[in-house]
C-alpha cells in the first residue's frame, strides 16, 4: 500500500497539482444550476447527449482519464457506482476531458483500449473540444457532478470528490458520491454537496 500511495504522490506532483490548488473550484456551474444539454463521442462511435437520459432519475457525471495515477485509482470504484446505482436511475457518464496531445495514453484509441481492457458498464466519452468541462468548471480527473432530474431539466447537487481516501479503497470513511445519490434517491438533501477533487489538473489546448 505505502508503493501505491508513493505512486499517486508522484503522479500528482507530475500532473502539476499542489495541495493549495485542490482546495480551489472553478468557475462553471453551481449547486442548484441546470446543465445545458451537451454532445460528446462515446468510445464505441456513437454520440451521446445528455438528453440521452431523459428517462433517467439523475446522472453521475465524472471527468476523468486513462494517464492519470488517482483516475486508474477509482476506476474499480467508479463501476462498483454504476452497477449499484444504474439500476436505480443513476447511471455513470465518463468523459475525458484532457488535450491528448499532452498525454498518448488519452488518445481516443487509447481510451477505446482502456474501456475494453476494464470493461467499463458505462459510456466513456471524449470531450474533444473541451467545451463541456469548461462549463462544468471541472478541472481534475477524477472530478464528480451527481445531477437530479427535476422537471425535465439536471439540476446539480453534488460536486467534489468520489470518496475520501483515494489511496486505500478499504479504508474510505467517507463515500461521498455513493451518500450524495443515496440521499437524492430518498428524497433528501446531500449532506456534504461539496467537497476538494483530488487528482490530475486537466490538460487544456
Amino acid at each position: 500500500m505505502n508503493r501505491l500511495m508513493g505512486l499517486l504522490l508522484v503522479g500528482w506532483l507530475a500532473c502539476g497539482n499542489s495541495l493549495s490548488a485542490v482546495a480551489q473550484l472553478s468557475k462553471g456551474y453551481n449547486l442548484g444550476d441546470a446543465i445545458a444539454n451537451f454532445q460528446l463521442k462515446n468510445v464505441d462511435g456513437r454520440t451521446l447527449s445528455l438528453n440521452d437520459y431523459q428517462s433517467q432519475k439523475g446522472l453521475i457525471v465524472v471527468f476523468t482519464s486513462n494517464h492519470c495515477p488517482f483516475s486508474k485509482a477509482y476506476e474499480d470504484r467508479l463501476i462498483a457506482l454504476d452497477r449499484k446505482f444504474a439500476s436505480q436511475g443513476y447511471p455513470v457518464l465518463a468523459i475525458m476531458p484532457n488535450d491528448p496531445a499532452a498525454y498518448e495514453d488519452d488518445s481516443f484509441e487509447n481510451m477505446k483500449a482502456r474501456s475494453r481492457d476494464k470493461a467499463f458498464p458505462f459510456p466513456y466519452a471524449i470531450d474533444e473540444t473541451q467545451t463541456t468541462a469548461k462549463a462544468f468548471g471541472a478541472n481534475r480527473t477524477p472530478q464528480v457532478y451527481v445531477m437530479k432530474r427535476t422537471n425535465g431539466q439536471f439540476i446539480l447537487e453534488y460536486v467534489g470528490t468520489i470518496d475520501d481516501n483515494p489511496q486505500d479503497a478499504a479504508n474510505v470513511q467517507r463515500r461521498y458520491v455513493d451518500e450524495a445519490v443515496t440521499s437524492l434517491l430518498a428524497g433528501r438533501p446531500v449532506q456534504s454537496p461539496i467537497t476538494k477533487p483530488i487528482g490530475c489538473a486537466i490538460k487544456w489546448k
